[in-house]
């Protein structure tokens, strides 16, 4: 592992699963390698007061090896010890704690690291929070705390009593903490984690909405072009094509569905910024339309000016709209109104052939590019049919208007 890679520095590891394994791999190194820096001063004098100092050297080098050892091993995989490696830890602390009377010298069992079992198998415990069965976790602290009460031995005893119960309790609050510390931690990057994943996931769908609103129009256009019996001029088609063309492009260029400027122009949507007149708006939509004979209504409008991201999708809502008419309606007369009393209201009404909310599952028309998007706009929509009597769809502006999952859900359910 390369230094420069900035991963050493626990500030730079990502907030994920693996960088959190990581992260527990430098702590289990630090424990142990500290752990091997207390030992270092106290190995001569061990040595020369031990009763069998070949016997004590070898035992010290066994403990500073195996730490060194689990260092390198959880900075290599990235990860704390496994299972194998744990067990392995957990029998030569157990081992150490069980020879230790053997190879100390009388009195020194206690407040001295001459006595280096104690600390080391501390250190094993402590690390061993990470292992990941609880099973192995609780049966090893087990075997550690019984076999350090074999250590003792006949030293106990008078005031050293206290000092022997303080230090297994010591064993006991450090595992639990360790383990309370590797899990809780793992437990926050697991949310973290899919947090993430459902973030990405939610994006992934608005961006599929996003390319629906924007295709949908575009779609029925060129569909309309290669039919023959559509009644509307090849011209008046190519011109809409071109249109839809034109946010299309836009689209694939990171600027919107709406062929705006996207997220820059959805920032205006509480009427600050650039702003578009109303009337204008609904004026090129109908004459995209002009074959439908429609009668637009729009003197009381004349003043009225909206935010520009507003204009783009109600512009594209009007389009959809009046694709519908065209395609399913079959309607003599489409009336197009514009009332600029309080706030200001469109309505769109045709004379077709309507149709049974209530039985009829909206389509991506006007679930998504009439409803949807004006109510993420900030505008109202309201959508009234029957059969045999057309349909009317009315937009109002509306303060204070909710957006969102919650407005998305009242669309859905008054579009269908």
């Amino acid at each position: 592992m390369r230094i420069r890679d900035g991963l050493w520095r626990v500030g730079d590891l990502p907030t994920t699963k693996a960088g959190v394994e990581r992260a527990f791999s430098y702590f289990t190194a630090g424990v142990r390698l500290g752990t091997v820096a207390q030992m270092v001063p106290a190995v001569q004098l061990g040595a020369a007061r031990s009763p069998h100092a070949s016997a004590y050297v070898a035992c010290w080098g066994a403990a500073a090896l195996a730490a060194v050892a689990v260092s390198v091993v959880t900075l290599v995989r990235r990860r704390p010890p496994g299972t194998v490696v744990s067990v392995l830890d957990f029998a030569l602390a157990c081992a150490l704690l069980v020879l230790g009377p053997l190879v100390l010298a009388p009195g020194d069992r206690f407040g001295t690291w001459v006595a280096f079992q104690p600390g080391y198998a501390l250190s094993v415990v402590i690390t061993a929070g990470g292992v990941r069965g609880l099973a192995l976790w609780a049966g090893s602290l087990l075997g550690v705390a019984v076999c350090y009460l074999v250590y003792l031995g006949g030293e106990v005893g008078g005031d050293m009593i206290s000092t022997a119960v303080g230090n297994v309790l010591t064993y006991v609050v450090y595992a639990l903490v360790a383990r309370m510390f590797f899990g809780y931690t793992r437990r926050i990057a697991h949310d973290a984690d899919t947090s993430r994943a459902r973030a990405a996931e939610l994006a992934r769908r608005e961006e599929e909405r996003r390319a629906r609103v924007m295709m949908h129009n575009g779609v029925a256009v060129m569909r309309l072009l290669t039919e023959q019996n559509h009644g509307a001029p090849r011209s008046r088609l190519v011109d809409q094509a071109e249109v839809e063309l034109r946010r299309m492009r836009s689209y694939l260029r990171g600027r919107g569905p709406d062929g705006g400027a996207g997220d820059e122009a959805r920032a205006h949507d509480d009427g600050a910024g650039p702003s578009a007149g109303l009337v204008a708006l609904v004026e090129r939509a109908c004459d995209r339309f002009a074959d439908l004979g429609i009668v637009a209504l729009l003197d009381l409008g004349a003043d009225l000016r909206i935010p520009a991201a507003q204009a783009e999708a109600l512009e594209r809502a009007l389009d959809s709209l009046l694709l519908n008419v065209r395609t399913h309606a079959h309607a003599h007369e489409v009336v197009v109104h514009l009332d600029g009393g309080e706030g200001w209201t469109l309505s769109v009404h045709d004379d077709g052939v309507g149709f049974d909310p209530a039985s009829v599952t909206a389509g991506v028309g006007l679930r998504e590019v009439v409803v949807g998007e004006l109510r993420r706009r900030g505008l109202g929509v309201a959508i009234e049919s029957a059969v045999g009597e057309g349909t009317t769809v009315t937009v109002r502006s509306r303060a204070g208007t909710e957006t969102g999952p919650a407005a998305e859900r009242d669309a859905l359910a008054d579009a269908s």
